[in-house]
């Protein structure tokens, strides 16, 4: 099993740096799987026990100028890594303006992920610095827990706001409140809620429009044959929700949420090279 990938360009560097930061703020362990491809980074924590999920795929070929791997076989030619996603944006922030990063898996006293900056120097020779970052290897027989998640049959499917707006809406909200509701219709109308005893707050969004997924690809939802005004909604956590708007350093081209009722609300966030998915659940 072997790795190692290394960047040059300073604008791969410094997305791939912002994607991590973005990670690092939504999941404190998470597993990262490594293919000839793709990266993915995986937090799947069961969204019926009440915790959030999270999918981020990324094309290896957009950040990286070189980059190898062998996986635990031939036939399986993946490599499962848990790590500490904040150790490696900790690693990367020393290298905003490196002349090559170059990260590989190595076994020392343990499993480590070695990122080693080159940074530049006034005298000919470079300085480099290392971070070992401790990870743990994941059992060809656990593969199966890291599967991508299946999109919800949802009753709503819409486009967010701009989140930079909706962002500052839940940081006021998140004070009165620890849960908000999120409703929204086919008619591209969106609703955040906060309902408690004392006070009950709404700020609506219209003309958001909504995806086009039942026709694209017949991908039947219970959005089908349901009415354009009539609300889908779901009460979430309303930390979750902050924290994945107060993360986002990946400035999406396109941000949408699929809402099933009462069940949970999917995100998903694509940039050009960069699809994040995220699983927030209803609360009961």
């Amino acid at each position: 099993m072997r790795f190692r990938a290394k960047i040059v360009d300073l604008a791969c560097l410094n997305h791939f740096s912002r994607v991590i930061n973005t990670i690092a703020k939504l999941a404190k362990t998470c597993t990262l799987c490594l293919t000839d491809s793709k990266l993915y980074f995986i937090l799947s924590d069961k969204v019926a026990n009440g915790g959030v999920s999270m999918w981020c795929e990324l094309c290896q070929g957009n950040f990286f100028d070189e980059f190898q791997m062998e996986g635990v076989a031939a036939e399986h030619n993946e490599i499962y890594l848990e790590l500490v996603p904040e150790n490696l944006s900790r690693a990367l922030k020393t290298a905003q303006n490196a002349k090559a990063v170059k990260i590989k898996l190595t076994n020392k006293h343990c499993p480590c992920l070695r990122v080693a900056v080159e940074l530049p120097s006034l005298s000919s020779s470079s300085r480099i610095v290392t971070h070992d970052i401790p990870v743990g290897v994941i059992p060809r027989r656990l593969w199966n827990d890291f599967r991508e998640p299946s999109v919800p049959d949802f009753d709503v499917s819409i486009y967010l706001p701009v989140l930079k707006t909706m962002k500052s809406v839940v940081e006021r909200m998140k004070n009165l409140s620890n849960s908000i509701v999120i409703e929204a219709n086919l008619s591209g109308e969106m609703n955040l809620k906060i309902e408690t005893d004392l006070v009950s707050v709404t700020t609506q969004f219209k003309d958001l429009g909504n995806p086009p997924w039942a026709s694209e690809d017949g991908c039947q939802s219970s959005a089908q044959g349901r009415d354009l005004e009539s609300m889908a909604e779901a009460r979430i956590d309303i930390k979750k929700l902050q924290q994945l708007l107060a993360g986002q350093q990946v400035n999406p081209t396109k941000a949408l949420c699929n809402i099933v009722s009462k069940r949970v609300v999917h995100f998903i966030l694509l940039h050009e090279d960069v699809s994040l998915q995220y699983f927030i659940p209803a609360l009961a």
